[in-house]
């Protein structure tokens, strides 16, 4: 395990998880967007609950490295369902919010198979 993998990961997880929690909070930063891509509010507990899950699942998986690879994956589709949503709603401008955060995933997971 390179040290590379283990910062990125922890990196990642330290980002998916501050997501979750603007969006457990409600954060205006966060449902004002949301709303305008046509996310409903009711979808809100069950996005930020997959990614604490996937944050959760990322650091697991530096000690059960198959758990790490299936949250990363699932994060990654997360995160591209994110730029579809953005995409769809013609908001061009806010593409690159789901890939900031999408970018440490997918390092961690090509680093962790690397490795």
């Amino acid at each position: 395990m390179s040290t590379a993998f283990v910062v990125v990961t922890v990196l990642a997880a330290v980002m998916v998880g501050f997501s979750a929690v603007s969006v457990f909070l409600r954060a205006k930063w966060v449902v004002e967007p949301m709303a305008d891509y046509g996310v409903p509010f009711s979808w809100l507990p069950w996005l930020g609950a997959a990614k604490a899950a996937g944050a959760a699942g990322l650091l697991v998986g530096l000690l059960v490295p198959a758990i790490g690879v299936a949250a990363g994956i699932g994060l990654a589709l997360y995160f591209t369902g994110a730029v579809v949503t953005v995409i769809r709603a013609r908001w061009y401008a806010h593409i690159p919010f789901p890939l900031l955060y999408m970018a440490p995933v997918v390092g961690a997971l090509v680093l962790g198979f690397a490795a």
